[in-house]
């Protein structure tokens, strides 16, 4: 049997990040609400690797924690909008 070794090495824009220095749990609220995520966000939009971070998130489907800027819902409903694109371009004559 032979073992795959996965390299866990962060990707480089992960050390770029404007939370590096900030609590990880301000970005994992316990709680889902708007006003829960609103210090992590706005520490977000000054990011420098914002768009790289949501990319990451919504490619991984990465349900948990602040990403990009972005909670959860918000996540989904970037997702769900790019599902409705696309099938309306598929769907066109």
């Amino acid at each position: 049997m032979t073992t795959t070794l996965i390299d866990m090495a962060p990707a480089p824009w992960m050390t770029e990040g404007a939370c590096q220095d900030e609590d990880p749990e301000l970005f994992f609220p316990i709680s889902s609400s708007e006003a829960s995520a609103e210090r992590a966000r706005a520490i977000c939009d000054g990011c420098q690797v914002r768009d790289e971070c949501l990319r990451y998130a919504l490619t991984n489907r990465i349900k948990d924690g602040i990403w990009g800027g972005r909670t959860e819902q918000q996540r989904q409903s970037l997702i769900r909008a790019r599902r409705r694109r696309r099938l309306k371009v598929r769907t066109r004559p």
